[in-house]
């Protein structure tokens, strides 16, 4: 429902266009268990995302989990989508039912109906990247699990990694997180400043860099600390919180983050901008 407006629907361009960012991020660090990736308009975030999307192994992943914050309606957990199918500019992407229904079946998540999934981007924006990533594969060697992750709290976000720390430890399974890091701006209702750090825009990379460290320990602890410190406002603090809860449960690896960039950069607090962060979780690393 984005196509044509938060990226391009013309098959060919947005092809061209994936495949450049993902050449422009350079050889691969290692093969990532789970990315986070941002999902703004691809004008402002895709060569960031190509950082994030470059570090997929192909090879031997055939189910892919999504977690998504929900942004125009209030979940009290977490939502499975009732669609069987996802259709994108470069092919649809299918469904993985069985998942799916192993996740209701806890009765721990709740069903989201197709209007609702259909307004979400978060979710969306991570479809055609993902198609391009796991070439030379088609779409129907592998399926997706979307999950939209409501506001809960770190005990809710534990209880979520519990259930979802066997698919991370299934090296078939792939976790993409989609979150935006600093919204900040007056129409944000966000202006922290620290001029110690130099111009706001070089604050607000410092505050990020913090939340990238925070993440890059593990701790879901330390990442929920910082945001209660901070109050930072990144979109997918619970899908990240919830993918750190798992990683945690799994018990290896080290998350790592590899890119990073604004929309714009504020010199003024009557400017705006939202940050962006691309990452991956390395099992062996």
């Amino acid at each position: 429902t984005h196509a044509g407006s938060w990226y391009t629907d013309r098959p060919d361009q947005l092809d061209q266009q994936l495949t450049s960012w993902l050449a422009a991020a350079g050889p691969r660090v290692g093969a990532a268990r789970a990315i986070v990736s941002p999902h703004a308009g691809y004008q402002y975030c895709g060569a960031v995302a190509g950082y994030a999307y470059k570090q997929i192994d192909p090879g031997p992943i055939s189910r892919v989990i999504l977690l998504g914050p929900s942004h125009h309606f209030s979940l009290r957990g977490c939502g499975l989508s009732t669609a069987a199918e996802f259709q994108t500019p470069l092919g649809n992407l299918r469904a993985d039912q069985a998942t799916t229904a192993e996740l209701r079946a806890t009765g721990q998540f709740e069903m989201v109906s197709l209007n609702r999934d259909e307004a979400e981007h978060s979710l969306e924006m991570q479809l055609p990247f993902l198609l391009a990533a796991m070439r030379p594969k088609s779409p129907r060697d592998f399926s997706i699990v979307p999950i939209m992750v409501g506001a809960i709290d770190p005990s809710v976000e534990a209880a979520y990694g519990a259930v979802l720390a066997p698919y991370l430890n299934d090296p078939a399974t792939l976790f993409v997180v989609s979150s935006d890091f600093c919204h900040w701006g007056r129409r944000f209702e966000y202006t922290h400043y620290d001029k110690s750090a130099g111009r706001i825009w070089q604050s607000i990379e410092r505050l990020d860099r913090q939340g990238m460290e925070a993440i890059e320990t593990g701790r879901p602890d330390r990442f929920t600390q910082y945001l209660q410190q901070t109050g930072n406002t990144i979109c997918g603090r619970h899908p990240i919180g919830v993918m750190m809860c798992a990683a945690a449960r799994h018990g290896s690896g080290r998350f790592r983050f590899l890119n990073y960039a604004q929309s714009s950069k504020c010199n003024d607090f009557s400017d705006s901008s939202v940050s962006y962060a691309a990452g991956g979780l390395f099992v062996n690393a």
